[in-house]
């Protein structure tokens, strides 16, 4: 039982100690509509978190620039922030305004045309990340 008791509280400590170290280590915030990466010859992106099972990216769009043709190299989600854009999913057009979420599954040809006069830009959500595919 003596044994027992040492264990929980060890593991207790343990843990605690591990949620002050977390509380302690400064939040990085960034705001995706700030700093968008236009530029004047094409599309332009950003990385915005690179980890194992996620990949998200910022893409920007002046009018007229589009995301070339290409197959989706995994799971993809689109979140229109800013403008609106014409994804092309398997050769269907599908117009993505300002708020929209736009599911792309593994694989599936696609690319992207800013047809608007707006400047426009969305978030790249790629889970898992390309990384990890097999």
């Amino acid at each position: 039982m003596k044994n027992l008791f040492m264990v929980l509280f060890i593991s207790t400590m343990m843990f605690v100690n591990l949620l002050i170290t977390y509380a302690e280590q400064e939040v990085k915030m960034d705001n995706v509509l700030d700093n968008i990466p236009y530029q004047e010859a094409g599309m332009s992106k950003r990385k915005l978190v690179d980890e194992k099972h996620l990949l998200m990216m910022q893409a920007a769009l002046r009018p007229g620039q589009s995301v070339p043709q290409h197959n989706a190299n995994s799971n993809v989600h689109l979140v229109v922030i800013k403008g609106e854009v014409v994804v092309n999913l398997d050769g269907t057009d599908n117009m993505a305004k300002e708020g929209t979420l736009l599911p792309v599954a593994n694989k599936t040809p696609m690319d992207i045309k800013n047809k608007s006069q707006e400047n426009a830009t969305f978030l790249i959500i790629k889970t898992p990340n390309p990384t990890e595919m097999r």
